[in-house]
This record gives C-alpha cells, structure tokens and sequence, in this order.
C-alpha cells in the first residue's frame, strides 16, 4: 500500500507502515502518518553525526547503545501487539539501556535518551507532538537541538512523568546526560561550522 492512499481520519498501525514502500520514510504517532521527507539538511548531518560520535565512543563496552535514524522506535499504549501499535517514530539519535526490548527492525518502548535536531519541516512536530509523546512514553531525557540558534535544550522526567527544562546549552558548553553522568557533550564540536 502506497501511502498515496492515505485517507484522513483513518487510523494506521505499525502493521501498515510495514508494508509501505522502503524508499518513503514515515512516522506513526497515534496513528496518524507524518512523512519524514525531505532529506536532512548538511547542517543537520554534521550535528547528528558529532552528537553519534561523542555517544558511541564513550559507549563502547557500556550497557548502554546509540542509534540514529532511520531506527524504529514503537512506543506501545498498552500491551498490544507489536502489529497494532499506532506509534512508530525515528528519533535523530536515541540511547538504550535495556537491550530485552531490542528485535531486527528497532525497538519496543521508552529510549533512556532522544535527541531530536529542529529543521523547519519538523520544528512544530518535534516542539508539540513529539515532545509530549515522548512525556507520556517515559523517555527519561529528552534533548532538542536548534542548529541555527546553536543552542541545545534538556528536559528531564521528574518523579510525575512530566518534563522540566534542565537547561539551555549554548555552543560552547559542555552537557553532561542524566543517563550517563560521567559523560560531557561537547557542544563547541557539536556546532563547528
């Protein structure tokens, strides 16, 4: 089913977002589908990939694993099937900690960590829907990158499942993630130009 089918009004599942076309890159969010068109900027690319970088390396031999998009992440209501899950996003990068939830085609439930870099087709997506989906879900962390302000804003889940703004990073700071205490983000690389 090409996605040229899409009816309004009609509620999706992760089973039909399966059988769409591989070369269209789609998000479910409680069953409606957003496209992930158009490519990521070269700003954009470079930010994801230095965030990637400073994440992986610090990783390596950790329980913990980074991954970046495209990576399924299906963020279940309940307990339904995996087929009937209406939410399936593609965070820029995302950490884990809880590998049991790990199948070939990404991962079942909340991330540790999600970054989300703000292009203009995704701002009003990732500040609102995104945002409280990810609130609701129980992603622990939640960083959003604003590439042209050069500036990085951290929430953290409190005790009632709400996100407080830990802080506004700018481009020369050094972010320590709640998940990962003994790790700092470098933000001046993170920004080079």
């Amino acid at each position: 089913m090409a996605m040229s089918s899409n009816k309004p009004g009609v509620k999706y599942s992760y089973s039909d977002y399966l059988i769409w076309p591989d070369e269209e890159r789609w998000e479910l969010i409680e069953g409606v589908p957003y496209s992930m068109a158009p490519s990521p900027s070269v700003e954009h690319q470079i930010i994801s990939g230095e965030i990637f970088r400073q994440l992986a390396n610090y990783l390596i031999d950790k329980d913990c694993k980074v991954f970046n998009a495209p990576f399924d992440v299906k963020l279940p209501e309940n307990d339904e099937k995996d087929e009937d899950i209406q939410t399936v996003v593609q965070p820029d990068i995302l950490v884990i900690c809880d590998k049991s939830n790990l199948d070939k085609r990404g991962y079942r439930g909340a991330p540790a960590l999600v970054v989300e870099i703000l292009s203009q087709s995704t701002s009003k997506k990732d500040l609102n829907e995104k945002y409280n989906l990810y609130e609701r879900s129980g992603v622990k962390e939640y960083w959003v990158v604003f590439p042209l302000d050069q500036v990085l804003d951290v929430y953290l889940l409190d005790e009632n499942g709400k996100y407080q703004k830990a802080g506004t990073y700018a481009n020369d700071a050094r972010v320590r993630p709640s998940i990962l205490e003994d790790l700092e983000i470098d933000l001046s690389l993170v920004f080079r130009r």
